[in-house]
């Protein structure tokens, strides 16, 4: 029901890395060119780096739809590896059978494979994702795989793609050889505020309806502001807030209901729990409009009543004075209580909704605050 009230053939901010949805951001664009033209010239190595969900996944996979057939490919994503393991899963993407063999025999084979390609007409790429994982042991040897080559070319291509840390990475004195044959760099960064409203436009038209709902004044900002740019957290805002649109029959995001949805994000971030434990709804302190009082407060309130009562009871002469004390804010809780029970059923309409965001938000969150995997647009 949630893409026929909108009118989409398909979820316009879904996270996997659909080269659909590549949106040609200048840097995505200027990446994407010196792929095709780095595989094109067949360049010793290619580097592709970029922040935490800047597209570069997206990237390679818009390159790889349209890479010459005759070109054989071996992804790598799994990078926290020994390099028997690396050199197994290299043959394996190769199709070459390497069970039960040692190094030096996967090796072997994976020569043969190569110089059979080339005498076939045929060229090898090998593309290592998350590669600012590798240890500078493992990187030389990846970079002695680029040694096979004939008087005229390589035998071999290597694309290495990695957050921006594998340029520091890159920059050891003892990987200065492997830093030389890199033919081809670029750097994905995130997009502008102009990008992003571009970017968001660019999903709900690829969705199927680029009117499905209307930004107003200041939304856009705030989803800039809450993202800084980052396709991918651009999805995960831009998500939820379709949903609690859908959730509240509205087709006009406003910047208030954008503020509402980014702040329950950043709140139920496993960092941000971690820190403080927080009921979602509150109740309104007297005289201050729209701000809220949580329910911990409010307990934490009670405690500071209890402590004062009793400091008061040790003193003869104030007994009086504990007996209006306890009036007025048995009072003041009274009314307190009438609130929250108004209120409790908004509670309970929002746990569910809220339960999902997070769970959907938990695994994103937790590595997007240590550094977030692989880049998704």
């Amino acid at each position: 029901m949630f893409k026929e009230f909108f009118g989409f053939s398909c979820k316009p901010f879904q996270l996997t890395p659909d080269p659909d949805f590549l949106f040609m951001s200048r840097v995505h664009k200027r990446a994407l060119t010196y792929l095709n033209y780095g595989i094109a010239d067949n360049s010793g190595f290619i580097l592709v780096t970029g922040d935490i969900g800047t597209g570069k996944t997206t990237v390679i996979r818009s390159m790889l739809k349209n890479i010459p057939q005759e070109i054989r490919i071996a992804r790598i994503n799994n990078t926290k590896v020994d390099s028997t393991q690396l050199f197994s899963m290299i043959n394996e993407e190769f199709g070459i059978d390497s069970a039960g063999d040692d190094k030096t025999r996967m090796l072997s084979k994976l020569t043969d494979f190569l110089i059979n390609q080339y005498a076939q007409g045929g060229r090898s790429v090998i593309i290592i994702d998350e590669a600012q994982n590798l240890s500078p042991n493992l990187l030389e040897e990846v970079r002695l795989l680029s040694n096979l080559e004939t008087d005229k070319s390589k035998l071999l291509q290597i694309v290495l793609i990695g957050q921006p840390e594998l340029n520091v990475l890159l920059s050891r004195p003892d990987l200065e050889q492997l830093r030389q044959r890199i033919a081809v760099s670029t750097h994905i960064s995130p997009l502008s505020r102009e990008e992003t409203e571009a970017y968001i436009l660019h999903r709900l038209k690829v969705a199927g309806n680029e009117n499905a709902v209307e930004f107003g004044d200041g939304a856009i900002d705030a989803v800039y502001s809450f993202t800084k740019g980052t396709p991918r957290l651009i999805n995960v805002a831009c998500d939820f807030v379709l949903l609690a649109a859908f959730a509240d029959s509205i087709k006009t995001i406003d910047v208030d209901l954008v503020r509402e949805i980014t702040g329950d994000l950043i709140i139920n971030s496993p960092k941000t729990r971690a820190a403080s434990v927080r009921v979602e709804e509150a109740v309104p302190h007297e005289g201050q409009g729209n701000s809220r009082m949580t329910l911990t407060a409010i307990n934490a309130r009670l405690q500071n009543i209890e402590a004062s009562v009793g400091e008061i009871q040790k003193n003869d002469n104030g007994f009086h004075q504990v007996v209006l004390l306890v009036g007025e804010k048995e009072k003041e809780l009274s009314r307190k209580e009438e609130e929250l029970a108004n209120r409790e059923f908004l509670l309970i309409e929002k746990e569910e909704f809220l339960k999902k965001r997070e769970e959907n938000i938990k695994f994103l969150f937790g590595q997007h605050l240590k550094g977030f995997p692989s880049g998704i647009i």
